[in-house]
C-alpha cells in the first residue's frame, strides 16, 4: 500500500536541501504539491525549487532567509554533516563549526521561524542521526551535536506545544553521494551491517518526514530511520 500526502497550498523550507538526503526530502514536498524553498551555501548547479542563498550559523542571515516568507507550514531542519575530524590534533575551531552547524543552526532557524509556524499550526522536523545515539568515533563533536540536536527537539515540542510540533528522524547509514567517504570506501552496506540488507534512502529518510510534518497528534518523537541498526561487530566473531 502507498501512502500519499496533500501538501497543497503548504509552504515547506528544507534547509541543506540542494543535495542528498535534503534533496530527496525537497523532492518528496513538491511531489505532495508543497511550494517548496530550500536553502544552501552555495547555488546548485541545477536549481529544482526555490531557492535562498544562506549559511543557517548565521543569526543574521537566518533572519534574511525567514524574513522572506509570508507563511511557513513545515521547516525540515536538514542541513548538517562533518569532515572525518579526530579529536586529537583537529583545530577547535573546526568542532566549534560543526557544532554551529548540526545544533545551533537549527535551534536558530527554527528559533526564527517559530512565529510563521506557530500562526499554520506548523511543525519543526529535525534530522537527526544514530550518531548522536551510539560512540561516533572519528566525528565525536558531530555526534555531541547530533545528540544535542535530539534533545533540542523535545525541549522545543514541550515548550511550543500545541501550536507547533517538533520531530526528530534519526537517520542511520545512508546511501548518499558522501557515503563513500564515510564508510570506508563503500557507497552501500549489506545485511552484514544493516538487518535490512541496505542503506538508507533519501526517499526513506523524506517518507518520514513527510509523515511526521503533516497534522497530527505526534510530537516530541524521534522516528529511527535506520533499517533496524547496525548489527554489532561481535556478530561477526562467532
Amino acid at each position: 500500500m502507498t501512502v500519499t500526502y496533500d501538501y497543497a497550498g503548504k509552504s515547506v523550507l528544507v534547509t541543506g536541501g540542494t543535495r542528498g538526503i535534503g534533496a530527496g526530502i525537497a523532492a518528496a514536498f513538491h511531489a505532495a504539491g508543497a511550494d517548496v524553498t530550500v536553502c544552501a551555501r552555495t547555488r546548485p548547479e541545477r536549481p529544482g525549487h526555490r531557492f535562498a542563498q544562506a549559511d543557517v550559523r548565521d543569526p543574521e542571515q537566518v533572519d534574511r532567509l525567514i524574513g522572506g516568507f509570508d507563511r511557513l507550514d513545515v521547516v525540515v531542519n536538514n542541513a548538517g554533516g562533518s569532515p572525518h575530524a579526530p579529536v586529537e590534533g583537529t583545530s577547535p575551531r573546526l568542532h566549534a563549526r560543526v557544532i554551529e552547524l548540526n545544533l545551533t543552526a537549527p535551534l536558530l532557524v527554527s528559533q526564527r521561524a517559530y512565529p510563521l509556524l506557530a500562526a499554520s499550526g506548523g511543525a519543526v522536523v529535525m534530522i537527526g542521526s544514530a550518531s548522536g545515539a551510539r560512540p561516533s568515533p572519528g566525528t565525536s563533536a558531530y555526534g555531541a551535536a547530533k545528540a544535542g540536536l535530539h534533545h533540542l527537539a523535545r525541549c522545543l515540542a514541550a515548550e511550543w506545544a500545541p501550536l507547533v510540533r517538533v520531530n526528530t528522524v534519526v537517520v542511520g547509514l545512508a546511501a548518499t553521494r558522501d557515503a563513500a567517504d564515510h564508510y570506508g570506501g563503500r557507497s552501500d552496506l549489506d545485511g552484514r551491517a544493516i538487518p535490512a540488507g541496505r542503506m538508507a534512502t533519501p526517499a526513506d529518510v523524506a517518507a518520514a518526514c513527510l509523515w511526521l510534518a503533516a497534522p497530527g497528534y505526534v510530537t516530541g518523537a524521534e522516528v529511527r530511520v535506520d533499517g533496524g541498526g547496525e548489527v554489532p561487530a561481535w556478530r561477526h566473531l562467532v
